[in-house]
């Protein structure tokens, strides 16, 4: 019998505690199961692998974040929209960085379609709309966007920027100004 209390829902969430104190890659359910002080195998009637795991720590991760982007684009446009997308991510990720990690996580072709991976996307093309970009530059720019951000993102924070002036927020925003003037010059209207 599993034990009470114990839930998919408890496990992910704990799943991705876990993943944010030690880092992404090292999330097991064995690991799991020493935070929840019981025989691995007792999981397994809730989780089926730590893959299983760490594709259902990722679909939260992407979900908790499409919510906090959404919320940030609320009311916004251009690139006041740009730049409240983009410090969503960064804020989540420096929150949350084992959780950050699991939204890169590799999903197969129907689970990633299934999940809020899709609503970044249509979040993301939504900012765009005020730049007024036409096929394929559109796709182009959210690529873009996802590129630079997630590469900003991860330099940060294992320290690549800690050593040199200027800091680091001054550079953000100085790429965050130039992708804005960037996506205004290849607009059409």
């Amino acid at each position: 019998m599993a034990r009470a209390g114990l839930t998919p829902e408890r496990l992910t969430r704990a799943g991705a505690e876990l993943a944010d104190e030690v880092g992404f890659d090292r999330v097991t359910v064995a690991a799991l199961a020493r935070r929840f002080d019981v025989k691995t195998a007792s999981l397994y009637s809730h989780v089926r692998s730590s893959q299983d795991l760490k594709t259902r720590i990722a679909l939260f991760a992407l979900e908790e974040l499409a919510d906090r982007a959404s919320d940030a684009l609320a009311g916004r446009a251009g690139k006041d929209a740009l730049i409240a997308f983009a410090d969503a991510y960064r804020d989540y990720a420096r929150e949350h960085p084992g959780r950050y990690d699991a939204t890169r996580l590799r999903l197969d072709s129907e689970t990633a379609a299934a999940s809020a991976g899709v609503r970044h996307a249509r979040m993301t093309r939504a900012l765009l709309r005020a730049y007024h970009l036409a096929e394929p530059d559109q796709t182009h720019a959210v690529r873009m966007l996802g590129s630079v951000f997630h590469g900003y993102i991860s330099l940060e924070l294992a320290g690549g920027f800690d050593h040199t002036a200027p800091d680091s927020q001054a550079s953000w925003l100085w790429t965050l100004d130039s992708l804005d003037a960037l996506l205004r010059r290849h607009g059409t209207a």
